[in-house]
């Protein structure tokens, strides 16, 4: 497998997957002209998508895909739950290419696991196997816990949410104080400290590969991020660039992964 993000934060979500038999997006939360864009730079054709795979429906991670499945007659996969909030915003995805799971699935050459996440609309995270690997996206969370946690658990690579800082989001003045407790809830998103708290864990299960992923423009940094992590792991004897790898996402294409 190897594995690309395209675009990560609140103004769009776009990961690109590619196994030995399937082409895949996790979330196309561009528009339909940047997401084939984007493949472009990968000299992928917007055809050869065999299947989009969505976390939820937020606008920052669906925004192209309805355009896009309609133009290039793409099967989007998401769980039940997803679909009774955004079928409405579907309206050019056929009922053929709406497609349901409840549990783990197999797609081409891939097994998958979704996990379910606190969001504030129904959300899931991806495990992708091919073979021995093991590749896991989860972001868009308010916090983690056992049944999460180790349903990642030995991934060689996770895309991994590290939102804000929580100094940065509470000292902040652009949003008002509503918005602030949502973000910082059960239901909102995982801080720079709950992603280091997920990071050691992964850490101790063999994971070698972190992307941190949909930092907030407001209220995170990718140094701040990067470094807190780097400063927390040193702590535990666990040292960046040796026991594991942190890269930090963002709206620009990042690092093209492959796992052999």
């Amino acid at each position: 497998m190897r594995i690309i993000n395209l675009s990560s934060g609140s103004d769009g979500n776009l990961t690109y997957l590619e196994s030995d038999h399937a082409k895949v997006l996790i979330d196309a939360g561009l528009s339909c002209n940047e997401i084939v864009k984007r493949l472009g730079l990968l000299s992928v054709r917007p055809e050869e998508i065999n299947a989009i795979f969505l976390t939820h429906e937020h606008t920052d991670h669906t925004k192209g895909v309805d355009i896009f499945s309609g133009k290039y007659n793409t099967p989007v996969f998401a769980h039940e739950k997803v679909w009774t909030t955004f079928d409405q915003k579907a309206n050019r995805i056929s009922s053929l290419n709406r497609k349901t799971f409840d549990k783990a699935f197999s797609f081409s050459d891939l097994d998958i696991l979704p996990v379910e996440i606190p969001h504030d609309v129904p959300c899931f995270g991806y495990s992708f196997f091919q073979n021995d690997k093991k590749i896991s996206i989860l972001t868009d969370l308010g916090h983690t816990n056992d049944r999460i946690l180790n349903s990642i658990a030995n991934s060689q690579l996770v895309y991994l949410e590290a939102n804000y800082d929580k100094e940065m989001l509470m000292k902040g003045t652009k949003y008002p104080l509503s918005l602030k407790m949502r973000i910082s809830g059960p239901n909102g998103h995982l801080s720079n400290e709950d992603s280091y708290n997920a990071l050691e864990y992964l850490v101790s299960t063999g994971t070698r590969q972190v992307v941190l992923s949909h930092l907030s423009k407001e209220n995170n940094t990718p140094d701040l991020a990067y470094d807190y992590m780097c400063e927390h792991l040193l702590m535990q004897g666990i040292e960046e660039g040796v026991d594991v790898k942190i890269d930090v996402a963002s709206t620009r294409p990042g690092v093209f992964f492959r796992l052999k």
